[in-house]
């Protein structure tokens, strides 16, 4: 990846203050003198809990930064005391093979995606990469929280699937292109046996519309399209699509999809594992997501509009706006792919219902609520003019 993607760089831990150390030795002492004064004396474990991660991004990926980032979180939030390394993708097992290494205890823990994990059961991608239904992916993350959506999830892992494995989902990313192409798409007709890649329910709502469609992981896509195996692609971002090498292979992206328009990350971490921990390690584990949410977007908009100008004004990338006519024919798309997997999988559409309730109400609101940015951004950046002479 190029330069500024390597800029952030984790700072080294803090030393305790003075007052925090001599507050610790303090309870060290007090502890001591209660259990010689009779009193039972509470263990306090010394020695750190360790575990080992595998992300599902390269090293170079701004992905594998944000998994970087939350194991921080946690590593500092704990003062230590639980220490997450994060190895980056195939490590161990390949990327698509992460959630039976966390199941079986082969890894304590992943970072990845639901999509994933969608052949295991279809509604995994409603977590993540399904119709959305007009959320954006705070909408979705705002359902998880307080719409029944953890719920459901942990349902999925629990009780139908029967994983070992305890989950959060966390890290809104903005809208994800339609992807990189030949020449502009115009119509959704150019999707008639086109050879493109995407992940998860997003390959059902492509091949509904006509295309030849190959789930590549991250790495293989480039060459994928170097050596003519798929015509087109999408990933997700600018700052991965750049690091990727996307542009190399391709000077036209479109923009705007409701492809995935609402995806977020995912740790998985060992139930057994995750079980062990003090009740205090546990709330870190869980409150270091949210934590991590709310700086994961704040980079992101830092860095993938960086990555975007630099692509376009260096690199020659010609960045175009999906047209109506195509949103459109995914909109029916998706209506035909949800339509057959709630009749194929009640838990799917149990899901889906739940998605939808959810949204007819928060999205109403939104848009009823949220002013338009198209005005302002016209008005102080867009280029004006120059008055005319007299």
């Amino acid at each position: 990846m190029l330069k500024n993607s390597l800029k952030s760089k984790s700072p080294s831990p803090e030393r305790p203050s003075a007052s925090r150390r001599h507050f610790l030795t303090g309870t060290v002492t007090a502890a001591a003198g209660a259990a010689f004064a009779g009193f039972p004396m509470i263990a306090v474990a010394q020695t750190p809990v360790s575990f080992r991660w595998q992300g599902a991004w390269s090293a170079r990926d701004i992905f594998h930064e944000y998994a970087l980032d939350y194991a921080k979180k946690v590593n500092e939030m704990s003062g230590g005391r639980l220490r997450i390394e994060v190895l980056p993708a195939g490590a161990v097992v390949k990327p698509f093979d992460l959630l039976d290494a966390v199941h079986k205890g082969t890894l304590d823990g992943c970072h990845g995606v639901p999509a994933y994990w969608y052949g295991r059961n279809s509604a995994f991608s409603l977590f993540g990469t399904g119709p959305a239904l007009g959320m954006d992916a705070n909408h979705f993350l705002s359902w998880m929280e307080y719409g029944g959506g953890r719920e459901l999830y942990n349902e999925l892992l629990t009780r139908v699937l029967n994983l070992d494995v305890v989950g959060f989902l966390y890290g809104p990313m903005p809208t994800q292109p339609l992807g990189w192409f030949k020449k502009p798409v115009a119509s959704a007709a150019q999707f008639k046996g086109l050879k493109y890649r995407t992940v998860g329910l997003s390959i059902y709502l492509f091949r509904e519309m006509g295309a030849a469609v190959n789930a590549l992981p991250e790495a293989e896509i480039v060459p994928a399209m170097k050596e003519g195996l798929i015509e087109a692609a999408e990933f997700n971002n600018a700052s991965s699509d750049r690091m990727l090498g996307l542009p190399d292979v391709s000077k036209t992206c479109m923009l705007q999809s409701y492809h995935q328009p609402a995806e977020t990350f995912e740790v998985l971490i060992n139930r057994k594992k995750y079980d062990a921990l003090p009740a205090d390690l546990k709330a870190i584990v869980k409150y270091a997501s949210e934590a991590a949410s709310a700086d994961m977007l704040w980079k992101a908009i830092h860095r993938y509009s960086e990555d975007y100008a630099w692509m376009r004004e260096k690199q020659g990338v010609r960045f175009h706006k999906t047209p109506a006519e195509v949103l459109r024919a995914q909109m029916r798309a998706w209506g035909a792919v949800t339509g057959r997997r709630s009749k194929e999988n009640p838990f799917f559409e149990k899901v889906l219902k739940s998605q939808s309730a959810w949204a007819r109400r928060t999205v109403g609101w939104a848009q009823d609520t949220i002013v338009d940015s198209r005005i302002a951004y016209d008005y102080w950046f867009a280029k004006k003019p120059a008055p005319e002479r007299k």
